[in-house]
């Protein structure tokens, strides 16, 4: 990831739209799979560390990273153990975790099967990971170049790769299907804009009220998600794997 962009990101992510929106999907989740107390919690390419806010309240978190400024960014939150290093190659004993999450991490990685299996290797048997990647190599855009993304996904190749780990699908669903049709339109006119080097309109942050209203259909989707439903289609993908 460019390093502006990441720090961009590092200023969006408490109050922006879609990371909000992000993390209430991720609770429902969450919240259905009866981790045991003090589970042992994975973040892995946990950025500034913002999801482990969130992820303090089901066990004990540990997060890895392998970016300096978000690794600082991660420790300032004094939220549990933060360590630099690639979740290529993890410093982490077998079987020493019950959870791992990998949030938007896989697709800015060349070798995704190879962090997956080490994923694999670190979570406990009887362990669960929990992943959302981008959805569709149809839709690459600036975005996924400032990125520094490698790929887009679908519910196949995601699988396709986990399994080539060693990991088994319990749950997949897409989510953040509403805004979908309005993606595909700026990505469409996106060609008639060829004075924009990577600039992206991702991270801005929107008016509060027109922030509230973008976030309103992520919410709608947590509560389908909790009733076990698995939208079909959406700008990401989230998958559950043991």
């Amino acid at each position: 990831m460019d390093r502006d962009f990441e720090l961009q990101t590092h200023r969006a992510e408490d109050r922006h739209w879609w990371y909000s929106g992000r993390r209430r999907v991720l609770d429902v989740v969450l919240r259905s799979l009866a981790l045991p107390p003090a589970a042992r919690i994975l973040d892995a390419g946990c950025g500034s560390g913002r999801n482990m806010v969130d992820l303090q309240h089901y066990g004990d978190v540990t997060g890895i990273e392998l970016s300096p400024p978000s690794v600082q960014a991660a420790r300032a939150r004094h939220v549990g153990e933060v360590v630099e290093g690639s979740v290529l190659e993890m410093p982490f004993a077998d079987d020493s975790f019950e959870l791992a999450v990998s949030l938007d991490v896989i697709e800015h990685l060349e070798d995704d099967v190879g962090a997956l299996r080490e994923l694999r290797r670190v979570v406990a048997p009887g362990g669960r990971l929990l992943v959302t990647v981008p959805a569709y190599q149809w839709l690459w855009s600036r975005h996924d170049v400032v990125n520094h993304h490698h790929r887009r996904y679908s519910r196949r190749t995601l699988v396709g790769a986990a399994e080539s780990a060693g990991w088994e699908a319990q749950r997949t669903t897409h989510f953040n299907f509403l805004l979908l049709p309005l993606a595909v339109g700026m990505r469409a006119l996106e060609p008639l804009d060829r004075g924009k080097k990577g600039a992206s309109l991702d991270l801005w942050i929107p008016p509060a009220p027109l922030n509230w209203g973008l976030q309103q259909p992520l919410n709608l989707e947590a509560g389908l998600i909790a009733r076990g439903v698995r939208i079909p289609a959406g700008l990401s993908l989230l998958a559950l794997f043991a």
